[in-house]
């Protein structure tokens, strides 16, 4: 939204505000509260690491796509890269087939539609996934990957997700994010795409998370 003198506001905290409903609806799902509660055997979570694996191979892809892009480029930030991480916790958690052991739930099969849909080619579908996904698990995350330490003893692989330890401080990462987001140069109606595609984002990962919430009893700890 425009300011009187007409400077466009801050996007980030547009953003921040605008998702703070469904944002926390994402952490208080089913699944969530049984995983986060230690309901959960080990197997259950890999469930969720598994998820990742197709979520983030296909936005690694669109960020490939996108580097070189004058808006959507400065977005490719290698420290965040989640892949070798998820292959080397899988490898742990699953055993060492586990690419051909992994499924995606139907509900990641949407996801990885929509990325495909809006992620390679425009730069605001990218910057809202990109969003949704890495600052979540470099601040919510770090929750689970206490959960793993404290009641699996999980501390390097199988946990190696959460470790964002390449991008330096948290804090000084998320200034220079909320300052990538006001300085893109979008225009109100832009915006206004990227908060709706945000918002459906974080639709699709409650998606996720729903689907996986049919699996709690089949995993429920002992």
């Amino acid at each position: 939204m425009a300011t009187p003198s007409g400077v466009i506001g801050s996007f980030a905290e547009t953003l921040r505000e605008s998702t703070r409903e469904v944002h926390d609806r994402a952490h208080h799902s089913r699944y969530m509260n049984a995983l986060l509660d230690g309901a959960l055997t080990l197997d259950g979570y890999t469930l969720l690491a598994a998820q990742y694996f197709f979520i983030y191979r296909t936005l690694e892809q669109a960020s490939d796509a996108m580097a070189g892009d004058p808006v959507g480029g400065p977005f490719v930030i290698d420290e965040l890269r989640r892949m070798p991480a998820l292959a080397e916790d899988l490898a742990f958690l699953a055993g060492p087939d586990w690419e051909s052991a992994i499924r995606p739930a139907p509900a990641t099969e949407r996801y990885v539609e929509r990325l495909r849909a809006v992620a390679f080619d425009w730069p605001g579908g990218y910057v809202a996934h990109h969003y949704t996904r890495y600052l979540g698990d470099l601040a919510g995350g770090q929750v689970v990957r206490s959960l793993l330490n404290r009641t699996y003893g999980v501390t390097g692989a199988g946990a190696r997700f959460y470790d964002f330890g390449r991008v330096g401080s948290p804090s000084a990462f998320r200034k220079r994010y909320r300052a990538l987001l006001d300085g893109a140069g979008w225009d109100p109606t832009e915006r206004e795409r990227i908060v709706a595609e945000t918002l459906l984002a974080f639709e699709l990962n409650i998606a996720v998370l729903a689907d996986l919430a049919e699996t709690v009893e089949e995993f429920r700890a002992a």
